[in-house]
């Protein structure tokens, strides 16, 4: 008889960061003063503490910041000493001619094996078909080659462009990051609910359950903001398409990661242990290739 899987937490997005060892210029922003500070595993180990439908945070995947190669670099070796993490999703120029020969050294390099997806900072590009470039394609397909997966970072007037990446690369694992920040505290819901409804008919794309309380109103939002939001993700990707995510320590903008998760631990109640097991290990277990726990 095949037993249950294991009750386990995953925290599929999450960032870390060393002020002494590598300047994060994006900190300066003056609504940032609050988390412009170094943020290491064990300042998450003691702070994730409020369980999720009983589960307690077990493994987590850390996420870029800067769009450097040696911050990849750095948090690859990070992954290697620290059980903790047991993925990375890092960065590298998709628009390089030497982009190959980047990921083979990472994927060879201290780590290398825990670089499984890439992301790049698309919310920042103003040019409206960043992702359709003919050299950004040719940098998604080397990471594809490579077996690498993408986490799409895009706001939720660019949600066009990721349905496009879904559609030219089938082939191609792909999370949305932060369900694509919808406008939670402008109340502006209705064309991201229509285009997140197409993106999900990709059954390639996931999506992470992540970074939404910051889209919200930073002091007042509720649970009541967040759930229209999560009955849309729910029913276009299904449990088995969503992973948790906190997004933290940005979260601790909003509120941190423990009202987050109780957050998440409310809103799972109608689930089945299934359901609840699938957004809370399996999807992000499939999808970074994390270490099976059963």
């Amino acid at each position: 008889m095949t037993s249950a899987p294991a009750p386990v937490l995953i925290d599929a997005h999450h960032h870390l960061w060393d002020l002494d060892q590598r300047p994060q210029p994006w900190l300066d922003d003056p609504g940032l003063t609050s988390i412009r500070r170094t943020f290491t595993p064990d300042d998450l180990r003691s702070t994730a503490t409020h369980p999720v439908a009983g589960r307690h945070l077990h493994g987590t995947v850390a996420v870029q910041c800067m769009p450097e190669v040696p911050e990849t670099e750095d948090l690859l070796a990070l992954a290697e000493r620290e059980p903790l993490i047991q993925a990375v999703v890092g960065w590298a120029d998709l628009t390089s001619p030497a982009i190959g020969e980047t990921l083979d050294r990472l994927l060879a390099g201290p780590g290398g094996t825990y670089l499984r997806s890439l992301r790049h900072l698309v919310q920042g590009e103003t040019e409206p078909a960043w992702l359709q470039r003919p050299d950004v394609e040719r940098g998604l397909a080397a990471a594809r080659d490579r077996g690498l997966s993408y986490d799409v970072l895009i706001r939720s007037h660019q949600l066009d462009q990721a349905i496009r990446l879904a559609e030219r690369f089938p082939d191609l694992p792909q999370v949305l990051n932060h369900a694509g920040k919808p406008d939670i505290a402008g109340r502006d819901l209705a064309e991201w609910s229509d285009q997140v409804r197409r993106l999900a008919a990709h059954e390639h794309v996931v999506c992470k359950l992540s970074g939404l309380i910051t889209e919200a109103d930073h002091d007042s939002w509720t649970t009541a903001d967040i759930r229209p939001v999560w009955d849309v993700l729910l029913t276009s990707f299904g449990p088995d398409r969503l992973m948790f995510g906190s997004d933290w320590p940005v979260a601790n903008l909003a509120g941190g990661w423990n009202r987050w998760a109780a957050t998440v631990d409310e809103l799972l109640t109608s689930c089945a242990e299934s359901e609840i097991h699938a957004l809370l290990a399996g999807t992000a277990t499939a999808f970074y290739r994390l270490p099976a726990r059963g």
